[in-house]
């Protein structure tokens, strides 16, 4: 039986190798294709692969056992479980509606909300705005509970008057702003980056401090080309992945 072939990785010295190497691998089960091998190639081959030692690769394979991606066996070898969740892709369509869609069906907390100033990242898009009012929510998988991303939702304090909180438990943003206060939406440009999880995120998605993440910026437009709403929203990168398709009309 041919072993399933991981990807390549660089490694940063400044973290932990055998945390590294358990990410790459990680994504690697998790972004198989379904005729992938479920053998993993033997210890000595995989730190060969990595470029690290048969110690901090032993390591890195303990993460993943732990958390129920793979099993050994003595004399056997090393095998991929065949249940290991694959993330159900994040699809970017083109829109608002597909983006509606997407954001919804996960069960959602509201964090808090809180008035600010314009700040960061936020001043390009705010240009001449003081004030921004900010939305913290957290959701969670319908099915297992488990956090799956939380997100910031940075709108202009006059339609913040006429959100109410309670809303944003049964609906994403995009939709509380189109349908209850009435803006007309001409366009969401959406920008997706790998990050590190900083510690609020790693709290809130119980994952590792400095373990990858998908950040998701989505910016929404009114008919008269002012931005309404900056989302940032942090998904778990074990459980997503983003495709974008592009039709060619």
């Amino acid at each position: 039986m041919t072993a399933f072939a991981p990807d390549s990785l660089v490694l940063n010295r400044k973290l932990p190798l055998w945390y590294q190497v358990s990410q790459s691998l990680r994504a690697s089960i998790l972004g198989r294709t379904p005729d992938a091998s479920l053998r993993l190639p033997t210890e000595e081959q995989l730190a060969e692969h990595y470029g690290v030692s048969v110690l901090t690769m032993r390591q890195a394979l303990k993460e993943l056992e732990g958390e129920g991606l793979i099993s050994r066996h003595r004399r056997r070898g090393t095998f991929i479980e065949p249940g290991a969740r694959r993330g159900a892709p994040v699809r970017l369509l083109g829109s608002v509606d597909a983006i509606v869609a997407q954001q919804s069906g996960e069960r959602t907390t509201v964090l808090g909300h809180s008035r600010e100033v314009v700040a960061g990242d936020l001043l390009e898009h705010f240009p001449g705005t003081a004030e921004v009012v900010t939305y913290r929510r957290l959701r969670h998988d319908s099915q297992t509970g488990e956090p799956s991303n939380w997100a910031e939702n940075a709108v202009l304090p006059e339609l913040a008057s006429a959100i109410d909180p309670a809303d944003l438990e049964r609906w994403p943003m995009t939709k509380v702003i189109r349908d209850i206060v009435g803006v007309r939406i001409s366009r969401i440009t959406d920008t997706v980056e790998a990050r590190l999880a900083d510690p609020e995120t790693a709290e809130l998605l119980r994952v590792p401090l400095l373990s990858p993440i998908l950040h998701y910026t989505g910016v929404t437009y009114d008919e008269e080309g002012r931005v309404v709403d900056v989302a940032r929203i942090r998904y778990r990168g074990d459980r997503f992945s983003f495709t974008v398709t592009v039709d060619a009309t």
